[in-house]
């Protein structure tokens, strides 16, 4: 069987378009060894963001690994930015609590629940800490 090539409509987005056109002026003007504008860097990583990074990478013919690690630290911001709020706990008093249950939903959708029986308490902090990504 024959297989054909399709044409795939494809229409590229103006605010990719004008970065491209950017960025080939920039490519134009610099000597070999200079680095590419920070200014240029964020707009591209801002548009992988929203396009997908292979997409962006690709058309503006840079660096996959390069673009990736530009949205890496802004996606580790963001997940910070909604952490959750403050919750105390009430110090246990001379009874016993002999069962209860935690449930911790993370902003990116993963959950973890923690059963408790007993007397012995495990580090809740450290726990929750560990879960939701945050250094102590």
């Amino acid at each position: 069987m024959e297989s054909k090539n399709l044409p795939v409509p494809t229409e590229i987005p103006p605010e990719i378009q004008e970065l491209s056109r950017q960025i080939e002026q920039w490519r134009g003007t610099r000597p070999r060894s200079r680095a590419m504008p920070a200014q240029l860097w964020t707009m591209a990583a801002n548009l992988a963001r929203q396009y997908g990074v292979a997409r962006i990478a690709r058309f503006l013919r840079l660096d996959y690994y390069s673009l990736k690690e530009r949205i890496q630290p802004a996606e580790e911001i963001s997940a910070t930015e909604s952490s959750p709020t403050f919750i105390e706990l009430p110090t246990l008093t001379s009874a016993t609590v002999s069962e209860c249950s935690i449930e911790l939903e993370h902003p990116r959708g993963s959950r973890m629940r923690i059963h408790i029986k007993g007397t012995a308490l495990p580090d809740i902090v450290a726990l929750t800490g560990t879960f939701c990504g945050m250094k102590r």
